[in-house]
């Protein structure tokens, strides 16, 4: 059994916050294993089994997660490219990384909200309510920086592009070097803008492939999603996805185990 849950952020945190989820696994026997895939956000999470927390950095790449045992998950999910106001450190460093929390946040402050979380008896509304009184009080206002603001517009206009923007015009567009963008992004989404615009593909197409059904017009789905062809649109499901879009659209009861 996998149950997977989200919930809305406080208002003074919706600004940079996507959600928060709980995730309580309970392998019956044969261990509950599952894929994540890139989706440009950063994650913080806290398990009952890893109770000072792991940080989900920035993924380039398909990760898969085995649980042989029960586990229960209270986390947040950062909006691409709001994390910085939480951390100390640029987000670049933590790219396909789970570092643990004790190593980003004072040590102190990590091992308190830890103890917040898991020494007593709590509901999981309970557990999400001392993380955000948490994040409340670690958050950092450094949109007001021109560098945030700069950032913050990029990734909207990548996301509202659907990916489908070169860095050189969005340098162009925003004013600025395509070096002294490149320099912040990283810094404070944790990506190079390249790679997340390429994120950005894959996750539309990736969503057309789980709601197609029937015949699927390959060369069609490329062109609508961005990709200058269908081996452009295969070579980065094989990046993003670890294998083929053909077999990302085979329903999960015909994949080989």
């Amino acid at each position: 059994m996998h149950l997977y849950r989200e919930f809305p952020p406080h208002p003074a945190l919706a600004g940079h916050v996507a959600c928060l989820w709980t995730s309580h696994a309970v392998p019956s026997g044969a261990p509950v294993r599952h894929r994540v895939l890139p989706d440009n956000c950063i994650d913080i999470l806290w398990q009952d089994r890893a109770p000072l927390g792991l940080v989900a950095g920035m993924m380039s790449r398909p990760h898969r997660v085995e649980v042989a045992a029960p586990v229960l998950t209270v986390a947040v999910r950062f909006l691409p490219g709001a994390a910085r106001a939480f951390f100390d450190v640029p987000l670049d460093v933590l790219q396909d990384g789970h570092p643990g929390l004790s190593e980003l946040w004072p040590r102190d402050e990590a091992e308190a909200l830890a103890a917040a979380l898991w020494e007593r008896s709590l509901s999981l509304e309970q557990r999400l309510a001392v993380i955000e009184d948490a994040l409340l009080r670690r958050l950092r206002f450094d949109d007001a920086e021109r560098a945030g603001r700069l950032v913050r517009t990029a990734v909207g206009l990548i996301e509202r592009a659907g990916g489908v923007l070169k860095v050189e015009a969005l340098a162009s567009t925003l004013g600025v070097s395509r070096q002294h963008l490149a320099l912040h992004f990283r810094e404070r989404v944790g990506l190079n803008a390249k790679t997340f615009a390429m994120v950005c593909r894959f996750r539309r197409a990736s969503a057309a492939l789980r709601v197609a059904s029937g015949a699927i017009d390959w060369a069609g789905l490329a062109g609508e999603c961005g990709y200058y062809d269908q081996s452009h649109l295969i070579h980065e499901f094989q990046q993003f996805a670890g294998e083929t879009p053909e077999a990302f659209a085979r329903p999960q009861s015909s994949r080989p185990g």
